[in-house]
């Protein structure tokens, strides 16, 4: 069974720092893109940030230069590291996987970062 969760949310003011954590159970994860989504108050999800299996990243635009993505498959963990951070960038984060061979897609429970001074 997988099951991924987050960690490392919470509060921070505006031009803090965060780094949030996922972990993964089950045997997926190194075939898996690992990604990170968002979904602000009253907002539709968004694509944050992406590591392929084969360690390539992608931003959104919104977050480039300022979050880094990153993976340790030894862990089965995939880490945000948010720096700069903005009120804009209150949100749920999500954890998700996208294993390759099946194309299934599975989901962490979020974990809440609010950007307020």
């Amino acid at each position: 069974q997988v099951q991924l969760v987050e960690s490392g949310g919470g509060l921070v003011q505006p031009g803090g720092s965060l780094t949030l954590s996922c972990a993964a159970s089950g045997s997926i994860f190194t075939n898996s893109n690992m990604n990170w989504y968002r979904q602000a108050p009253g907002g539709q999800r968004e694509l944050v940030a992406v590591v392929t299996s084969g360690s390539i990243t992608h931003y959104a635009d919104s977050v480039k230069g300022r979050f880094t993505i990153s993976r340790d498959n030894s862990k089965k963990t995939v880490y945000l590291q948010m720096n700069s951070l903005k009120p804009e960038d209150t949100a749920v984060y999500y954890c998700n996987a996208f294993y390759i061979p099946s194309l299934m897609n599975y989901w962490g429970k979020g974990t809440l970062v609010t950007v307020s001074s």
